[in-house]
């Protein structure tokens, strides 16, 4: 009998999920125009750089969530903040995700 060898997920294999999930919304959000979302589009690219990158430097999804978190408070459209201001806390919480233990 062979058993299938299962990957182990890491808890960095973990957070780059939930956070490219809450990339997926966010670039749903940036598909509708309105002043300001430029700055998202080019948040969007950054972040899908870093997310490309093979090492994990939590200080750089830090950093690129400091940047939405600027990109918010330059939004005038009121309604676009709040929904970009829930991703923000999405992504907070994506990067303090771990790998469940069996």
């Amino acid at each position: 009998m062979s058993q299938k060898s299962k990957r182990i997920q890491t808890d960095t294999d973990v957070k780059r999920k939930a956070i490219r999930q809450v990339v997926f919304h966010i670039k749903k959000k940036a598909a509708s125009e309105y002043v300001g979302s430029e700055n998202l589009k080019e948040w969007i690219n950054l972040i899908e750089e870093i997310l490309g990158k093979e090492d994990f430097l939590i200080r750089d999804y830090i950093e690129a969530r400091k940047s939405l978190n600027d990109i918010i408070e330059r939004t005038l459209d009121e309604e676009m903040r709040f929904k970009l201001r829930d991703s923000w806390f999405s992504l907070g919480k994506a990067l303090e995700k771990k790998a469940k233990v069996n």
